[in-house]
């Protein structure tokens, strides 16, 4: 049954596209469409950047005390805990999330990042710094500030909706900012709902837009001169293309791009919680996970060990309806994620790796969007499937000879996101962890990768700027100093 939604959030209240199309929205998992939502035209997108321009410009917003920033803040934080429920729901059926995930990681991990900010980042954030007096002829003291950067569109991939959506509206409004937030195209429907909590919570209008819609409605963000900052979650290539259209008008770009993080296990490793970890970060969300750590390096030594072990435990995910409880990996996105996935997995073959587990779609589900967990072995790391991102689950193990030969693999990436490793020794492992070229790397699996006194963020291709808690908030401010005289 269609579940029909007509409304983008602009100027503080629900309104309808004046464009005549919409998007379908699908359920991964059996192909039906839940809803659907406008395809906003460029005049629409304008109407919301030219009402988040007022806001910034004439409003209460960007000048009103942190503190009381952080009771509305609070109030959205509440109104989001209300909905808890339905936005679990709403993942599962929109994004294909297990509901282990969605409870988890999908909802109540944004969840928290939200209260967080308003609770204990923004009220003890310093936005206003004395500066040392000067001594001498030009005597004189003055503040740094930390000011609202002004109108900001967010751009959001579908993966993890509501996480990444709050990852930036969260700071963003924190801030003092203004924004026009743009979830992705084929997950929409968690974003919506921040437009209605926040007439509940009294956000003034014009300080939260939303605007649902395909890459025209992103380019007419990127490339308006009104936006003083884009923040953009997705793949590498389309980060290109944000940047470039910001370009022109020099705009704060903060990207959040992909990943081929690798996961070194060391010969002294626990192999049962190192293939445990390796089947995991295949299978979490289908493998659609920037952050995921997709490319496991093996001392040469375990090779055969591990790869025993890690398709032992592929063998026992359930793949299926996410809304069925025995399941344990659920669909991809879309049909053209799982071509584009299984056209990588079709290379892997062609350039001579060997599929030691899965490779095709599951028996028995003809409807929704699935492909096997699928893992890679007799691989080379110059390989497109050791390179590539596939956004799927997928992944590949390659035996290293020693911990300089496993750093050399690990840094031979144009990513650089995350990482891990895994040994018994923890000195050797800190010592291998600082030489990885990864904006997050755990040892043994880490603890509080998820937290937002964490900052999270990429090097090389993998982004620009960092989000969570306080990393992310400065990435929403200007610094001006203001000096005077004593003389």
């Amino acid at each position: 049954m269609t579940s029909t939604t007509t409304s983008l959030f602009i100027d503080g209240t629900l309104c309808d596209g004046t464009g005549t199309e919409t998007l379908d929205v699908l359920n991964p998992a059996t192909e039906e469409v839940i809803a659907q939502v406008p395809q906003a035209a460029a005049r629409d997108v304008r109407m919301a950047i030219e009402a988040a321009r007022r806001a910034f410009d004439e409003g209460p917003w960007p000048t009103l005390h942190p503190r009381e920033r952080a009771k509305v803040l609070l109030r959205m934080a509440d109104a989001l805990e209300e909905r808890r429920t339905e936005l679990i729901d709403l993942n599962v059926r929109e994004a294909g999330s297990t509901r282990p995930l969605a409870e988890f990681l999908q909802v109540g991990i944004p969840l928290e990042h939200f209260r967080d900010m308003a609770e204990r980042v923004l009220p003890a954030f310093d936005f206003e710094r004395g500066v040392r007096p000067r001594i001498g002829r030009d005597l004189g003291q003055g503040v740094v500030l930390r000011e609202p950067a002004g109108v900001a569109a967010l751009v959001s991939a579908y993966n993890f909706p509501l996480l990444l959506n709050v990852m930036k509206l969260a700071p963003a409004l924190a801030a003092g900012c203004t924004v026009v937030l743009k979830p992705a195209p084929t997950t929409p429907l968690e974003a919506l709902v921040f437009g209605e909590i926040a007439q509940e919570a009294g956000l003034p209008p014009g300080v939260l837009n939303i605007v649902t819609g395909d890459a025209e409605a992103g380019r007419e963000l990127t490339t308006n001169p009104m936006v003083d900052l884009v923040s953009f979650t997705g793949s590498d290539t389309v980060g290109r293309l944000v940047y470039e259209q910001a370009a022109p008008s020099l705009k704060k770009v903060v990207l959040e791009l992909g990943g081929k993080s690798a996961n070194i296990v060391c010969d002294d490793a626990d192999l049962v919680a190192a293939s445990s970890a390796v089947v995991t970060n295949m299978v979490t969300q289908a493998g659609q996970g920037c952050a995921l750590l997709t490319r496991t390096l093996v001392h040469r030594s375990r090779y055969e060990e591990l790869v025993s072990m890690v398709s032992q435990g592929l063998a026992g995910i359930v793949v299926g309806d996410p809304a069925d409880p025995s399941t344990m990996m659920g669909p991809l996105i879309s049909a053209a994620q799982r071509e584009k996935v299984e056209s990588l997995i079709g290379s892997g073959v062609a350039q001579g790796a060997s599929i030691a587990f899965g490779g095709g779609r599951p028996a028995g589900l003809d409807r929704g969007f699935f492909v096997e967990p699928t893992l890679f072995v007799d691989v080379d790391n110059s390989m497109e499937i050791a390179q590539k991102e596939f956004f799927g689950p997928v992944g590949v193990i390659i035996p290293f000879d020693d911990d300089d030969h496993a750093v050399r693999l690990a840094n031979d990436s144009d990513f650089g996101l995350a990482g891990n490793v895994s040994a018994a020794d923890p000195v050797r492992a800190y010592a291998i962890a600082k030489r990885i070229r990864a904006g997050t790397v755990s040892i043994n699996g880490g603890g509080g990768s998820v937290s937002p006194h964490v900052p999270f963020g990429g090097y090389k291709q993998s982004g620009l700027g960092r989000e969570w808690g306080e990393a992310g908030l400065e990435e929403y401010l200007q610094t001006k100093a203001v000096l005077w005289s004593a003389g």
